[in-house]
């Protein structure tokens, strides 16, 4: 037994007795005992309050070290960006979120978003070791590790943002797409942690899905496995900004649902979805039907990927899901409908959200590093280790000069 199986227990189910983790690995006790000691005293397991007892005396709990290590991980949006600051053990102890203009020249955007984590990383806790940072965004990433990022969004090709972040910064930069690093997040300390397989599924201002089988996000051939908004989901239905018609997005986005509610009279020309909602909270019919046929279209799509995973649950999760008591009924109808007979009821759950989520997300593909098997962290996954044993061997370039280098991001 090794100490990341030890390790990747702890981080899966959250603090166990030796007892509980002895019969979970399948060893001795006395095994997990010598294993238990070293990771204590490389503080990276504590010792808790002991936990309940089963008849004889009460077991002392283990749990991750927060104190351990920490990451700071950031969602990039068109219009801003969010960070947080979160301890090996899941707690954020510090966010912040600040204006971002991806509409401006891209080394414009990228000395911009350099600055904001060189400052937020600098004021984060010294005597914590950061292992590195985490950054997401609304567009395919073949490699996290490498960080080059496709976002059409942005209007961004093949941008180096790792490698340009890890010269600003300093320290280990993986770069991964939004929805998957949500789900990274469900897994390691959300609603996928005692769950071996399930989806995620994001509304808002587009339409996201990730699959984790066996504990492990898919990632697919170059980083795009679901990659679902713009698949057609209703041949010749509504047009869509990529050029196609009928895609999911034209139909489960708030673009979407915008549309579909001036067209039925619902909104006016300067209303948007939190009007929607309010009227669907009154009881209205016809905001209710758009809800509705929005959430009919995704449950049908979804129907195909679902049952190729075979999930346990469901996350829903996203801007919009805060809408979600108008989506739920429609859209597990539809679902039920269309996936096979013999499948049942599948579970579906609303995560708790909150903007940071992304962003918590962004860091848990950082600490994953320490304690999962198969982290996504490549090439980088040296560095972090190193970095939560004290080596730190990388050295943030002069900030200016970084700045005065964007303009040479795509070299």
């Amino acid at each position: 037994m090794t100490r990341t199986s030890l390790l990747a227990l702890l981080g899966r189910q959250g603090p166990m007795s030796r007892a509980a983790l002895a019969r979970e690995l399948d060893a001795s006790r006395a095994t997990v005992g010598l294993v238990a000691k070293s990771l204590i005293e490389l503080g990276l397991v504590e010792e808790l309050d002991h936990g309940p007892s089963t008849g004889g005396r009460p077991g002392q709990l283990l749990a991750l070290a927060g104190s351990a290590g920490r990451a700071v991980g950031v969602k990039v949006s068109l219009d801003h960006v969010a960070a947080v600051d979160m301890r090996l053990d899941g707690e954020v102890v510090r966010s912040s979120v600040g204006r971002f203009d991806a509409s401006v020249p891209q080394s414009e955007a990228l000395a911009a978003l350099a600055k904001y984590l060189y400052e937020f990383v600098s004021d984060g806790e010294s005597d914590i070791p950061l292992l590195g940072v985490g950054v997401c965004v609304p567009g395919v990433v073949a490699q996290p590790d490498i960080g080059v990022a496709e976002v059409p969004a942005f209007g961004w090709s093949d941008v180096p943002l790792g490698r340009y972040l890890r010269g600003v910064l300093g320290v280990p930069v993986l770069v991964e797409n939004g929805v998957k690093a949500l789900a990274f997040s469900e897994l390691l300390y959300g609603q996928g942690r005692k769950r071996n397989t399930f989806a995620v599924v994001t509304i808002g201002r587009g339409v996201g899905f990730a699959a984790v089988a066996n504990r492990e996000v898919q990632r697919g051939a170059l980083g795009i496995a679901g990659e679902i908004g713009h698949v057609v989901a209703v041949a010749g239905g509504p047009s869509c900004p990529c050029g196609a018609r009928g895609c999911l997005e034209s139909f489960a986005s708030d673009e979407g649902l915008l549309r579909a509610a001036r067209a039925a009279g619902v909104l006016g020309a300067g209303e948007g979805t939190e009007r929607l909602a309010e009227l669907a909270e009154s009881g209205d019919a016809a905001a209710l039907r758009v809800y509705q046929k929005a959430a009919t279209v995704l449950g049908r799509f979804l129907a195909g990927p679902l049952s190729a995973l075979g999930p346990e649950l469901v996350v829903v999760a996203g801007e919009g899901s805060s809408a979600w008591a108008f989506w739920d009924e429609p859209f597990r109808r539809a679902l039920h409908r269309f996936l096979p007979v013999s499948w049942g009821d599948v579970a579906v759950e609303r995560s708790s959200w909150l903007d940071g989520n992304w962003a918590q997300g962004a860091a848990a593909i950082v600490l994953a590093t320490v304690f999962e098997q198969r982290p996504v962290a490549g090439r980088q996954r040296r560095n972090v280790l190193a970095r939560l044993r004290g080596v730190t061997d990388e050295a943030p370039e002069d900030f200016s000069a970084a700045l005065l280098a964007a303009g040479r991001a795509r070299a």
